[in-house]
């Protein structure tokens, strides 16, 4: 075979392969969404199969049988509250690291990096005692204090290629120019890592959004709870109602879809940009 016969295999292979992933992908999705609209009798007797009669009443009672407008709007407040405080902690913190000299700041941005490989399971105790010694357990608040300290690890690396790619000549011309320390961070470092504040901002927000684990533990009524632990209302001891729970599950995935939608090439530009900065 020559070269071009075998780059046409290869092509053809990549393609297969990547098309047979796309449906992995997909399929679940468009299979839970054709579901949401059957009976629970429908689901069980021939799950494959198209509804006969579209069930909008299941994503009535999705929002009714789990007060679903209420934690749509807690995870809104508690992801864009969580997102916006962790970038404004992380990009000050990053910026100092990035651009600053001083000893040992080599060793402090591996600390922070290396939380990236904690598992955020084996934190939950020292959480839980914290939340509850500041008297914040069952608040929005506790939400956003954990959520934005828990991604700090991920913002400061992808922030960090970003600030320490910037030419040091404009921080020296700013120098000349009369700035202080805060506005070489609010009018250049800040305004110019908008590519990787946008990039981890939307892992944070789509983060806060789907996370379960701390929302189970650190909250006990629906005033605090997130969209995730909705969920749970479909399935009791005796019933589970399977239709109306994916009802809620498409409602809970649209926002994270739009939100990808919008921002997916600023997110791919930036993680390419930041990879090959610094």
């Amino acid at each position: 075979m020559n070269n071009k016969t075998i780059s046409i295999i290869l092509n053809t292979v990549k393609w297969i392969f990547l098309i047979i992933m796309l449906l992995l992908a997909v399929i679940p999705l468009i299979w839970l969404f054709i579901t949401s609209f059957k009976t629970n009798i429908e689901l069980q007797t021939n799950p494959f199969a198209l509804p006969k009669v579209p069930q909008f009443q299941n994503y009535l009672n999705a929002i009714q049988i789990s007060d679903l407008h209420i934690l749509f709007f807690n995870s809104v407040v508690v992801a864009t509250c969580a997102t916006i405080l962790n970038l404004i902690i992380t990009s000050m913190g990053t910026f100092v690291i990035a651009r600053e000299d001083f000893p040992f700041k080599k060793v402090l941005l591996v600390i922070f990096q290396a939380g990236v490989l904690v598992p955020i399971i084996s934190l939950m105790v020292p959480y839980f005692k914290v939340i509850s010694f500041l008297k914040l357990y069952n608040t929005k608040v506790a939400l956003i204090l954990v959520y934005a300290a828990v991604n700090i690890p991920v913002s400061v690396f992808l922030l960090h290629s970003f600030m320490s790619g910037i030419p040091k000549e404009l921080e020296e011309a700013a120098i000349i120019d009369g700035c202080s320390f805060i506005q070489r961070y609010t009018k250049i470092i800040f305004p110019l890592s908008t590519l990787g504040l946008v990039t981890a901002g939307t892992f944070v927000f789509i983060y806060c959004w789907n996370e379960f684990i701390y929302a189970l533990l650190l909250t006990s009524s629906v005033k605090a709870r997130t969209l995730q632990l909705g969920i749970r209302f479909f399935s009791s001891q005796f019933f589970t109602d399977y239709t109306s729970m994916f009802a809620a599950i498409i409602l809970v995935i649209i926002p994270t879809i739009i939100v990808y939608v919008f921002l997916h090439e600023k997110i791919i530009t930036g993680l390419t940009a930041g990879s090959t900065k610094g």
